[in-house]
């Protein structure tokens, strides 16, 4: 955090120099992420040094006391990671925008990054908690609206503001209304009362005569931890506009990071804040309920809005909501099956296959769509739009950006081979055979396997109309001017996240070490419940095989069968020696080429707009360079 904090300062004296500031942040964003990579390797491999107190205030009941386990690790890595990638990409991407400075980017994109470092690190749920949060939120501000001279810009960081302290105030409630009188004795040290770790010890103590108190406490972190997540029904009031009013590097930390730490305090909230005694009179299976169905109404709502979309990045940022909606059941699921499993261990291997799977998807999230929004920043820098119906035939001129946005496409689609499909596999083993003890849950993994069909059929739309169909007028007048593919320090991030999404699409073992490694390594409160328990078991070329080999999942053979599919059926499509030619498009002898007679984003999925208008998210129409008075008053 500290170096993010002084980079802003450097970054800052040389923005005067696009480029050179540009280099600095990245410098700087990439050493505070090697330190914040070997501190959570250090925390998942050896387990949590002691936490370390920087700055007490007993009177107020907080202190500044940082804590690393295993779940803050994990976090730590995604913000690491992504972080690096943004910056780098940054540097190149940022000459975007000619009649803006970056003085206001760098330094507001380093203080960013660290308030989203302190959010998962602080134990404080008061002051502390409160000044990390608007480290993260004023920052991320200022940057959605950098293009200050678009009115919609405006309105859209306005309408984040305004929620983003609503719910940092919901959750200081909620912890106010936990809090015991004075400080709390935790282990033989003696904390504050806001401390996460005497809130906990409270929370023990307020069961089962006040549980009345606990229920109204985690309804205002739901809705505050909501708020952030981007959750149903809240999501809609403000991230469609925000993530996409920002310049893309940004979209990407908005999206594939800030959102999940709502995740974090979710997951905090609803297993770790609960203590283990506790666990009889805590209602977890009708918090698994709730979380479930708000779950399923978020994953297809959100992803029914986005099908809508004819805005590239509006598109994306509608499927952020519905993702989140997969880990938020996922959360559910792990919570409706935990009492059942308490005397039931299939049923306790079922319920963490639940967490895991919510888990991996938040790690798969802020892979995949973090490089869709870089791609999105791609196409923009490169046709000056994000409008999908004035795109088209991308791919003869971007090859690899073309490349990285399939990866990604068919990622977040949950296409077998790729992560996406890896984590909603263990989503579904969850809900589909946790159902025998939780009826509803099958209900709801059935709404997330179709779901998934409709985002692959959104991403068709989406990769298809800028990158399939024939040249659109402002893609073949760009291209007669310039180079359309990015410069390479664009392309690197691109590559490197799509290799990650490969990666763990193909090994999704790997993420499983990981998640046994998170709660091994922060076995406090539910969380001591499900570290013991093995969900799947490792083999078939690091395959899993989940409640006792009911499920199975092994990519790597599925990989090599559909390579020997794919060479059979090419050397049979050889034997008959036919010749390929290319020829002109027939437009019935009498028509010219032109962008009408080719299909867009617009002609696509309207039986879906006219029988799902219920559903809102309604496309808007791309917003040009717009000036207002509204950058007389900046």
């Amino acid at each position: 955090m500290g170096l993010c904090v002084i980079g802003a300062g450097v970054s800052l004296l040389f923005s005067w120099n696009k480029t050179l500031a540009g280099w600095i942040a990245f410098l700087f964003t990439a050493a505070s992420s090697a330190l914040a990579l070997l501190t959570a390797a250090i925390g998942l491999l050896r387990g949590p040094e002691t936490a370390v107190t920087l700055l007490s205030l007993p009177q107020y009941g907080s202190s500044l006391r940082l804590y690393v386990d295993g779940l803050s690790s994990v976090f730590i890595l995604l913000i690491a990671t992504i972080a690096v990638a943004s910056a780098f990409y940054s540097i190149r991407y940022m000459k975007h925008y000619p009649d803006y400075g970056v003085a206001r980017y760098y330094p507001n994109f380093l203080l960013f990054i660290a308030g989203m470092y302190g959010i998962v690190t602080t134990t404080d749920l008061m002051l502390f908690f409160c000044f990390f949060w608007q480290l993260m939120t004023l920052p991320s501000y200022v940057l959605i609206r950098y293009e200050f001279r678009k009115r919609a810009n405006v309105q859209a960081a306005n309408k984040y503001l305004l929620m983003m302290e609503i719910a940092c105030a919901l959750v200081m409630l909620g912890a106010y209304l936990l809090a015991g009188s004075g400080p709390v004795a935790v282990a033989g040290e003696l904390l504050p009362k806001y401390d996460f770790d005497a809130l906990r010890e409270t929370v023990g103590g307020l069961y089962p005569a006040n549980g009345g108190t606990v229920l109204l406490a985690l309804v205002l972190f739901l809705i505050g931890f909501g708020i952030k997540a981007g959750m149903w029904p809240f999501g809609q009031t403000w991230l469609p506009d925000a993530h996409p009013a920002a310049p893309s590097p940004v979209s990407s930390l908005l999206s594939g990071v800030m959102i999940k730490t709502g995740v974090y305090g979710l997951m905090r909230s609803f297993l770790w804040l609960i203590p283990a005694t506790a666990v009889t009179d805590y209602p977890a299976q009708t918090w698994g309920m709730i979380l479930s169905i708000l779950g399923t109404v978020t994953l297809f709502i959100g992803t029914m809005q986005a099908l809508k979309q004819e805005q590239s990045k509006r598109l994306l940022a509608f499927h952020s909501i519905g993702q989140v909606g997969y880990i938020i059941l996922g959360l559910g699921a792990c919570l409706a099956l935990l009492p059942a499993g308490l005397a039931n261990s299939a049923v306790l291997a079922l319920a963490t296959v639940g967490f895991y799977g919510a888990l991996f998807h938040t790690l798969n999230h802020g892979l995949f769509k973090s490089l869709l929004f870089l791609d999105a920043g791609s196409m923009l820098y490169a046709t000056n739009t994000q409008d999908l119906n004035r795109m088209g035939g991308l791919m003869k001129f971007m090859p690899i950006t073309a490349v990285t946005a399939i990866i990604a496409s068919f990622s977040i689609a949950g296409v077998p081979l790729f992560n996406g499909f890896a984590s909603k596999w263990s989503i579904y083993v969850a809900t589909i055979l946790g159902s025998r003890e939780a009826g509803y849950l099958a209900i709801c993994g059935i709404f997330g396997i179709v779901t998934s069909a409709l985002t692959l059929a959104s991403f068709m739309k989406f990769f298809g109309a800028a990158f399939l169909s024939r040249t659109s007028k402002v893609v073949a007048e760009r291209a007669a001017r310039q180079k359309l593919e990015v410069p390479w320090t664009m392309q690197l991030p691109q590559l490197a996240l799509a290799g990650l999404c490969l990666a763990l699409g193909l090994v999704p073992a790997a993420a499983y070490w990981l998640i046994h490694q998170t709660l091994m390594r922060s076995s406090e409160g539910l969380a001591h419940i499900l570290y013991d328990t093995n969900p799947a078991s490792v083999g078939r070329w690091e395959g899993l095989s989940a409640a006792g080999g009911m499920a199975l999942l092994s990519p790597l053979i599925v990989a090599v069968m559909l390579f020997v599919i794919f060479v059979v059926a090419r050397a049979i499509s050889k034997l008959g020696s036919a010749e390929r030619r290319t020829a002109d498009i027939w437009l019935c002898g009498y028509a010219k080429e032109a962008d009408v007679h080719r299909y867009g984003a617009h002609n696509l999925y309207g039986e879906v707009k006219k029988y799902f208008g219920w559903v809102g998210g309604m496309p808007k129409p791309e917003v040009r360079d717009q000036e207002s008075d509204v950058s007389k008053s900046v």
